[in-house]
C-alpha cells in the first residue's frame, strides 16, 4: 500500500473513539514510521472552563488518547492493517496545558518485535511548542490480511 492509500484507509474506516477524541489521520511517513494527526481539542475536552482566559484546560486523558491513537496508527500502518495494538504500558509527560484549539500528535515506532512494539509520541500546538510526550509499549495481536 502507498502512504496515500494507507491514509485514505484509515479515513475511512475511522473507529468510534475517533469522534469522541476529535482527530483525524493527516500523514504518514512510511521510512519514519511515523503518523501525524490532527487534533481538534473543543471546551468538550476541558475541565477548569469557568473564567478560563483560555476556554478551559484539556482533560489529561484526552491527551493520552491522542499520543495512544497516534502511536497505535504508527502500528497499523506499518503493518498494512493487520494488527491490533492492545496496549501494556503507556507514560506520559504533561509539559503543558492544552486549551481549546488545534494540536498535532505525531507517534512512531521505535522497535518491532514479532509479538511488541516500541513507540513514542508528541503532541504539539499550532506553533510547534511540545505540549507532551509519551512512550509506550503495545502487544502486536496480528489479524489476517485482506
Amino acid at each position: 500500500m502507498t502512504e496515500e492509500e494507507i491514509i485514505a484507509r484509515f479515513r475511512a474506516n475511522e473507529n468510534p473513539s475517533a469522534d469522541t477524541l476529535g482527530i483525524e489521520v493527516t500523514a504518514y511517513d512510511r521510512p519514519l514510521n511515523r503518523v501525524t494527526l490532527l487534533c481538534h481539542a473543543s471546551r468538550a475536552h476541558c475541565h477548569s472552563i469557568e473564567g478560563h482566559p483560555k476556554g478551559g484546560i484539556v482533560q489529561g486523558g484526552f491527551v493520552t488518547g491522542w499520543l495512544d491513537a497516534a502511536m497505535a496508527h504508527a502500528c497499523i500502518a506499518r503493518s498494512e492493517f493487520t494488527v491490533g495494538v492492545p496496549s501494556l504500558e503507556i507514560k506520559v509527560s504533561f509539559l503543558l496545558p492544552a486549551h481549546p484549539g488545534l494540536y498535532h500528535a505525531y507517534g512512531w515506532i521505535t522497535r518491532w518485535g514479532r509479538r511488541i512494539s516500541f513507540m513514542e509520541a508528541e503532541l504539539r500546538d499550532d506553533k510547534g511548542t511540545i505540549i507532551a510526550r509519551a512512550s509506550s509499549t503495545a502487544a502486536l495481536v496480528h489479524t489476517k490480511k485482506d
